[in-house]
């Protein structure tokens, strides 16, 4: 199958990106210049940009637009109005998680859904299931998307754009840079503060290097993934699911019960009364040897869940992971990451492990 790619494809080549497939996109991974750590750290202190482009586009607008989304989805766009963004899980019926997404809501009955790079159609089917009064355009790849991220990142907008560089957190607009017509939203994937900007495919690359010129060092999903794992955040397909429900992943505050019906209410409202038999926990490891995807949890000599995700944190200096184990077990119980060859000790913890901006 041939893979996609973004508008910005040239321009990581002309850097020597190294490149993997990413829910159907070929993706940089780090580019060689700086490395994964470098870019993490870049992230961390100063300010570095990423290619999220590989994300869906879903424009929704018409009469219906805010009744079918409320629908669609389980948080409540009635909390905010246009002009600003919001996070939010789209359930199948048995309430586990098909795709957590961004919604850009842009003006009155305009919005644009940001899913996962693999689940934009089944957010188009979901819009689409009643009849209703609104279009549903994937615009996908008529659009870049650069996410400008770090403690920096608002200083060097500032010389790009004053307007760019004052977008508040989780707010929407639209605005000009260099003529450019441009959606920004203060939303992002790293815990650091910043914006992600939605430019047309034709001005994508030029926007790209004005970017590197004043600053910001670019980097690859490799980073973008050590950085959102320090900062607790999901990944579809590791803590987010088939067979996993908001709940259990932390994400009660995402589901809204007082909006009325939603996909998948239903088993929300059973689970709520049974409660959860497990919970989604953060592990350190006492070294740096760094746990992986899979490993078991052991506790006693019993396999009590699997890591979801695990990395090295750049920041930690320790091994880092995520993964469901019973609820009964507290915070600070002392676990084993079993791998093939390996066995590490590790502490559940609270997330996040990096404390997000």
């Amino acid at each position: 199958m041939e893979l996609n790619r973004s508008p910005l494809h040239g321009d990581h080549i002309a850097l020597d990106a190294k490149f993997a497939e990413f829910g159907g996109w070929e993706m940089p991974i780090s580019y060689p210049a700086s490395g994964t750590l470098e870019e993490h750290r870049s992230c961390r202190v100063e300010c570095a940009m990423f290619d999220v482009s590989h994300l869906g586009s879903v424009r929704v607008e018409g009469r219906d637009a805010f009744e079918e989304l409320q629908y669609a989805f389980t948080n409540d766009l009635g909390r905010i109005n246009h002009g600003r963004a919001q996070y939010s899980h789209l359930l199948n019926p048995n309430g586990h998680v098909i795709d957590d997404v961004i919604i850009w809501w842009i003006k009155e009955d305009v919005f644009e859904v940001m899913p996962n790079a693999s689940n934009t159609e089944r957010v188009e089917k979901a819009l689409l299931q009643r009849e209703k009064d609104l279009i549903v355009e994937n615009i996908t790849k008529a659009r870049a998307v650069i996410a400008i991220q770090g403690p920096m990142a608002r200083n060097i907008l500032r010389e790009l754009s004053v307007e760019a560089s004052e977008i508040e957190r989780f707010h929407v607009q639209q605005i000009m840079i260099h003529e450019w017509p441009v959606t920004i939203a203060g939303t992002g994937y790293t815990g650091e503060d910043g914006v992600e900007i939605s430019v047309q495919s034709q001005n994508a690359s030029s926007l790209w290097k004005i970017l590197m010129t004043l600053g910001c060092t670019p980097a690859g999903l490799g980073a973008r993934d050590t950085l959102r794992l320090e900062a607790g955040l999901p990944l579809h397909g590791h803590e987010l699911g088939e067979g996993i429900s908001p709940l259990q992943a932390g994400y009660k505050w995402v589901v809204s019960m007082d909006k009325g019906e939603f996909i998948g209410r239903e088993s929300v409202v059973t689970e709520i009364e049974t409660g959860q038999e497990r919970v989604l926990r953060g592990l350190v490891t006492t070294g740096r040897r760094p746990p992986r995807h899979g490993n078991q949890i052991v506790v006693g000599g019993e396999v009590v869940g699997h890591v979801t995700s695990g990395n090295f944190s750049p920041t930690l200096g320790k091994g880092i992971a995520m993964g469901f184990v019973p609820a009964l077990l507290s915070v600070g119980t002392d676990v084993v990451i079993q791998g093939e060859r390996s066995e590490i000790p590790a502490e559940l913890v609270n997330l996040p492990f990096y404390p997000t901006k």
